[in-house]
């Protein structure tokens, strides 16, 4: 560990020597240089910027309702290549309360390239938003519903909880196991600036959007414990003509015995497929026979009869 402090002050030694000389051999290159690496600093301090906000659920280990800030952050290395891993940053969770609504928001960053190039690309942003979800499930041992819709907003909670959150600065740590954590946490971004990347997660794009393929936008993460607990309903599905028998719309009535809400239903259409999960219990995923528009889908839940009824209009 001397030898390593020794060898690392020698090298600072000798950078500062050879800015000196170049100070007095090449002012305008020195201030140059400066400048440069004064503008790479300040963008490596700045906050990450809110790019869009996911709701969702968790299911497990305790069901409650999740908010994921999904931002960009220049402290995010970009990926080498189109076929290199992603990188990710994945803030702690945070409880918050409103009257009564109790929530948890889960921030993570990415590059600005990686989010900009997907801005465009509903797939592309499809995937890093999967990509972000499964990297959550993994690294904080949760299972998540498979649903998930864009909020209106583009960030829940502030933008300085956000930054403190993703750097690992706690304003008040309960403990110093925690404390030394978040201190670690702080340590590794801070080394990532500079040329590690390998500090954070990595998960690979899926091989259709290497290859240019598309498909669904709704993506099925494996999880053996959902398979087996969650049932498939009975369902009814049906094309709604008019008096010249053309068909208008589609009708999917759900039957979910034992469920008495619709607060508990998690419903996404597509104009191609349609899943709907509900509360652990039930799971129906349908590829739709003609292209529906999601924007004009309405649905109602009949409680008397616990039937969820999908009304979706023709393209």
């Amino acid at each position: 560990m001397e030898s390593s402090s020794k060898g690392l002050l020698t090298q600072v030694t000798q950078f500062w020597n050879l800015l000196d000389d170049l100070a007095e051999s090449n002012p305008e290159s020195y201030e140059k240089f400066i400048q440069q690496q004064l503008k790479q600093g300040k963008q490596l301090c700045a906050a990450p910027e809110p790019q869009l906000c996911l709701q969702t659920r968790i299911l497990k280990p305790k069901e409650k309702l999740l908010f994921i800030n999904l931002c960009q952050w220049k402290r995010i290395p970009a990926p080498q290549s189109t076929t290199h891993p992603v990188p990710l940053s994945v803030g702690r969770p945070e409880d918050m309360s409103e009257t009564s609504d109790v929530y948890t928001i889960i921030d993570v960053a990415y590059n600005p390239d990686v989010l900009q190039a997907a801005e465009k690309d509903q797939v592309r942003k499809d995937q890093l938003i999967r990509m972000a979800m499964k990297c959550i499930e993994e690294q904080l041992q949760f299972t998540l519903s498979h649903f998930y819709h864009i909020t209106k907003f583009k960030i829940k909670g502030s933008i300085q909880r956000m930054k403190q959150n993703l750097m690992g600065i706690q304003t008040d740590p309960t403990d110093s196991k925690e404390k030394m954590r978040k201190e670690l946490t702080l340590e590794q971004i801070r080394n990532s600036t500079v040329s590690n990347p390998d500090d954070f997660p990595h998960l690979l794009l899926p091989k259709d959007h290497v290859s240019g393929k598309t498909g669904c936008l709704i993506e099925e993460i494996s999880s053996t414990e959902i398979q087996v607990e969650m049932k498939r309903p009975a369902y009814e599905l049906k094309f709604v003509v008019d008096q010249n028998k053309k068909p208008l719309k589609i009708e999917l009535k759900v039957e979910l015995p034992g469920i008495n809400s619709v607060s508990l239903c998690d419903l996404s259409v597509s104009e191609d497929d349609l899943l709907i999960e509900v509360s652990e219990k039930y799971r129906l995923h349908l590829n739709l026979p003609e292209p529906v528009n999601p924007e004009m889908t309405t649905a109602k839940f009949m409680k008397e009869k616990t039937t969820l009824i999908v009304t979706m209009p023709l393209m």
